[in-house]
């Protein structure tokens, strides 16, 4: 492969300025705060100019998402490296607990990534985040075995949760961890769902301090939803 030219490097080294300043705007002032104009008025350049590198603001937002995706990906590794690959149920724990620490210490990207309702979402089987979160869950998978009924599950969802274990199937194999197809089945399908909405669930309600009127403790209340999922899972 030829070295970058130059005007490559340049060109790089003005994207990477970019998004570094839309993180700034998001972290100090909030999502709405990301856009083109504002980014162009702290580089010193024009508005217009930034349509060499984004088609729009949107396409921009979209960068900036899956940035913060694989710093959060980049995290979570970092706290599953001493983690045996063996302990499955040692490695959900880490992920979930990885993932609550980094969303209440980082709340605005939380925001731009799993809580803003414009643009492309970032989704849970394609981002850096996501990879990592069904790669562990396609190792519990392939470790327990688990074999929920099919039946449970309402019809008008049956589609749906088909398209969604297709894809699951899919992009945990692109992990490196190959799932048998009769492993994963829609029950299967539905239980990986239903944790995504509880975790997801309880921390968004702690990121946008909406447990206060009711729960102080909301760690220890945490953990006791983490101890229900995990028995589970033995």
């Amino acid at each position: 492969m030829s070295e970058p030219t130059r005007r490559e490097r340049a060109r790089a080294a003005t994207d990477r300025e970019i998004r570094q300043q839309a993180r700034t705007l998001l972290v100090n002032e909030g999502p709405d705060a990301v856009t083109l104009r504002a980014i162009a008025r702290q580089l010193g350049i024009t508005a217009p100019a930034l349509y060499r590198y984004y088609s729009s603001r949107e396409d921009l937002v979209h960068h900036v998402r899956m940035d913060i995706c694989a710093d959060l990906a980049d995290d979570l590794n970092a706290d599953l490296a001493d983690i045996p690959d063996t302990d499955t149920v040692a490695q959900v724990l880490t992920i979930c607990r990885g993932f609550r620490r980094w969303a209440l210490a980082h709340p605005r990207e939380f925001t731009m990534v799993f809580a803003y309702p414009s643009g492309r979402q970032p989704e849970l089987h394609s981002d850096p985040f996501g990879q990592i979160f069904l790669s562990v869950a396609g190792s519990v998978l392939i470790t327990k075995q688990f074999t929920p009924p099919d039946d449970r599950i309402p019809d008008f969802m049956l589609a749906d949760l088909e398209l969604f274990r297709s894809e699951l199937l899919t992009t945990i194999a692109e992990t490196g961890v190959e799932v048998p197809s009769d492993i994963l089945s829609i029950g299967t399908a539905y239980m990986v769902l239903q944790f995504w909405i509880r975790l997801y669930g309880q921390v968004a309600l702690e990121v946008f301090g909406h447990m206060r009127w009711a729960m102080h403790d909301t760690s220890a209340l945490f953990e006791v939803e983490l101890a229900a999922f995990v028995d589970e899972l033995r």
